[in-house]
């Protein structure tokens, strides 16, 4: 490998995939005795901090080779990222809607997590993958899947976690922290939820909404509302479950959908300008709350 001063990039308010994406490649490659370092991400929290913060680069550091992982579109990117724009090197991901944003796309739409592709890329690096980059990359595949419990997860799924369990990846604790502990002020946030979840077309559908002011009286912090876009759809009978949660305004808005595979999350975040997966996508739209809901009414309509 001639190549060398690696810097690799994450997307926006960045989930466990591509934090653990990018960490296991800077640790892989270090680990050859190469330059590797990840863009401080501005958005990252709590939850996934510790697993990146080896790994951020200094203000002064000049990258030859600029990655981006998980990441379907440059405009994914966080602010601090702009300056790269155009100067990417490759691109790793597994969304089907990526916009082939630079010259050397690694793309497969049809595994469930980017970490999966990185498990075959650090296995042609090294046959043998460390414990602390299996350890990232079973918090991206791990978190991508809802601890292996949503649709898109699959027989390669499973097999390349087992690999990393088998490669010194502490599942348990890992499974423990990530998907058994919740802060009281998620418990709170959950109920408001519950209580405010409107059922539409003979109950197929329940749209869940988050309001500024439901997650300031919670207390809740951004680790607090990740994962909770798929309560709406966890609920019996519900086909198509969507959160609109408002961000840094009333007419600044995002929605997350979740659908069993007959229908099309990706389809129908696409009517806004969003993407995704087939079974969960999403979209920032810079509308109110009750805007949202007509225009997804009728969208829905066409679909139900």
């Amino acid at each position: 490998m001639q190549r060398d001063n690696f810097l690799f990039i994450t997307h926006r308010r960045p989930d466990g995939d591509t934090i653990g994406c990018a960490s296991a490649l800077s640790q892989a490659l270090r680990e050859q005795g190469k330059t590797a370092y990840m863009l401080f991400n501005p958005d990252i929290t709590p939850r996934y901090a510790e697993f990146a913060e080896d790994y951020w680069a200094a203000d002064e550091y000049v990258p030859d080779y600029i990655i981006a992982v998980d990441t379907a579109s440059c405009q994914l990117f966080p602010t601090n990222a702009d300056q790269y724009r155009g100067k990417i090197s490759m691109c790793i991901d597994h969304h089907a809607s990526n916009t082939l944003f630079c010259e050397l796309v690694c793309l497969d739409g049809e595994v469930a997590t980017c970490g999966e592709i990185v498990y075959e890329i650090l296995l042609a690096i090294s046959s043998n993958i460390s414990a602390i980059s299996a350890e990232r990359l079973y918090v991206a595949i791990s978190t991508d899947t809802g601890c292996f419990a949503f649709g898109n997860t699959t027989a390669n799924t499973l097999r390349v976690a087992s690999l990393l369990i088998e490669a010194g990846a502490p599942h348990k604790l890992l499974n423990k922290n990530l998907f058994r502990t919740k802060r009281r002020s998620r418990i709170e946030l959950e109920s408001m939820l519950d209580a405010c979840i409107d059922y539409h077309f003979d109950g197929k559908v329940a749209i869940a909404t988050i309001t500024r002011d439901m997650i300031e009286s919670s207390g809740a912090i951004e680790d607090d509302l990740d994962d909770i876009a798929a309560i709406p759809g966890s609920i019996e009978g519900v086909y198509i479950g969507i959160t609109i949660r408002e961000m840094s305004s009333v007419q600044d808005c995002k929605i997350s959908v979740r659908s069993l595979p007959q229908y099309n999350s990706g389809a129908i975040c696409a009517h806004f300008g969003g993407g995704g997966h087939r079974a969960a996508a999403g979209a920032s739209i810079a509308k109110t709350v009750g805007e949202i809901k007509e225009e997804l009414l009728v969208v829905l309509a066409d679909v139900m």
